[in-house]
């Protein structure tokens, strides 16, 4: 059964796009913030989505830094760097990688993590689940 670890709320504040020969490239700018179970928090700036559209291939890798609260209340960092495609259903599938220094958190980073982005105004919501 997959268990939600993170929900992060994404709010794009730019966009830079090479429409080149051979494909598109794309690096899309945001802040945002976090709200779940367990963790309270924001982006800090500098968070970054790129995507790439070469071949008829779709890929991205978003890398942001959380800050905030861990569940236990204390002052945390995370890293995510979230790379994904579509699927074979063309449902987009991604693979979160997570580095923290919440020691409350620290499973995160060995656990095998998935994910999925649903649209909302303004930007998209990023579900991180685990498998129990």
């Amino acid at each position: 059964m997959a268990k939600e670890e993170l929900t992060i709320n994404v709010r794009i504040t730019g966009v830079q796009e090479v429409k080149g020969h051979t494909g598109t490239g794309r690096m899309i700018l945001f802040d945002g913030d976090a709200d779940c179970e367990n963790f309270k928090g924001k982006i800090l700036p500098g968070g970054v989505d790129t995507q790439k559209e070469l071949d008829g291939k779709f890929t991205l890798s978003a890398r942001y830094i959380l800050e905030g609260k861990d569940f236990e209340g204390k002052d945390c960092k995370i890293f995510v760097e979230n790379n994904g495609e579509p699927g074979e259903d063309g449902q987009l599938k991604t693979v979160p990688r997570v580095l923290t220094d919440s020691e409350a958190l620290s499973y995160l980073e060995n656990k095998a993590l998935f994910g999925s982005i649903e649209e909302i105004p303004g930007g998209v919501r990023i579900h991180v689940f685990s498998e129990d």
